[in-house]
């Protein structure tokens, strides 16, 4: 029988993180208690930070647009905390807060010795406190150069937790080789193959103006090449560029040129409306050691759009490397856009198949009954 499951993800909702796509897949045949971030940096004096640090306080739940919301199939609970604690006395104070809070849940819910999974190092102190039998540590990026975060407290915690841990996943080689080799998995994105590669009817919201179009979508974030995407859509103004994302910088870093359309946030399951109808899809993204660690989810996702698409080089590229085309700077990126066009590969799409989130659990389910 298989044991049920704590989560400690990111807030539940939205664009679905590759721990939703995977966790989504283990509640079919156990029960599933997710726990939205408890936070990775402690709050700064900003509007954005005030409001989010007042809903992990203060609110039962914050909310997401109902449009762009992922609904969860089990229970999503927000707990009080104090995000990112850094001392010992407070990271003591949080952890018998939290603990506090999730005994009396994990009672209501009859969960007995479940496994703790953390896609989060500020869980480390959770960890021994549950009554789990054991402790999963799904490390998706490379903590000690996201930005955004305490860096030393995330590193800290994290320490913690490598120790705790019965089992370590990992979305690239980058990040595993960080890690003890007798309790890490490389575990590497999936991809919803029915979904991206099945026939979509082409968004309302789509440039009607005939000329080809490349798209992006994803987070408007520190680690895209804005100063190369800058030139390339100034040099190519026979060509429409298309962004579908949230904005996470302080001001729109995209020109404001008429071939230049940002479009906002999108549902997950219409993206294929999107990138089954521009010609070229993109992956500009600067080079620096976070980006060396990730494995982004929307390479996976493109190539079952089946479109050429056209990217910077990092290193999980290097299974699909016959099916994109790397650059390295405008005049590349302009070139291989223009190209693209010529360059559809009819196998393209269906070399995704094999990495279906489905096959990606069953792997995961291997590892999990092994504990």
């Amino acid at each position: 029988m298989p044991r049920d499951l704590i989560v400690f993800g990111e807030d539940w909702g939205g664009l679905p993180s590759s721990t939703q796509h995977l966790v989504n897949r283990l509640s079919k045949n156990r029960k599933v208690l997710w726990v939205n971030s408890i936070g990775l940096r402690k709050p700064r004096l900003t509007a954005h930070d005030i409001k989010r640090a007042w809903n992990k306080i203060f609110a039962s739940k914050a909310k997401l647009p109902a449009q762009l919301q992922n609904r969860a199939e089990f229970p999503v609970i927000t707990l009080k905390t104090l995000p990112a604690p850094s001392s010992r006395l407070v990271r003591h104070l949080a952890q018998k807060w939290m603990r506090s809070q999730l005994l009396p849940i994990l009672d209501h819910y009859g969960m007995k010795n479940p496994i703790l999974w953390t896609s989060l190092p500020t869980a480390a102190d959770l960890c021994g406190t549950l009554g789990e039998s054991s402790v999963v540590y799904y490390c998706g990026d490379d903590f000690g150069a996201l930005s955004g975060v305490d860096h030393e407290c995330i590193l800290q915690h994290e320490s913690k937790l490598v120790e705790k841990a019965d089992l370590i996943l990992t979305v690239s080689h980058h990040l595993m080789h960080k890690f003890p080799h007798d309790k890490t998995q490389y575990l590497p994105h999936g991809v919803d193959f029915t979904l991206f590669s099945n026939h979509a009817e082409r968004a309302a919201d789509l440039p009607k103006d005939g000329k080809p179009i490349a798209g992006f979508y994803g987070s408007l974030s520190k680690w895209l090449d804005y100063d190369m995407l800058d030139q390339t859509m100034r040099s190519l103004p026979e060509w429409n560029f298309v962004f579908i994302g949230q904005l996470e910088l302080p001001t729109n870093p995209l020109p404001n040129l008429p071939n230049v359309y940002w479009l906002g946030p999108r549902p997950h399951h219409t993206l294929p409306s999107y990138s089954q109808h521009w010609q070229a899809s993109l992956l500009p993204f600067i080079d620096n050691e976070q980006i060396r660690a990730c494995n982004p989810l929307k390479l996976l996702e493109y190539i079952a759009a089946g479109k050429p698409i056209v990217t910077t080089d990092f290193p999980a590229l290097e299974p699909f490397k016959q099916f994109v085309q790397c650059v390295s700077n405008a005049h590349e990126l302009s070139s291989a856009i223009e190209n693209s066009q010529f360059a559809v590969n009819k196998s393209q799409a269906q070399a995704a198949a094999r990495h279906s989130w489905d096959s990606r659990a069953k792997d995961l389910e291997t590892w999990l009954e092994a504990l």
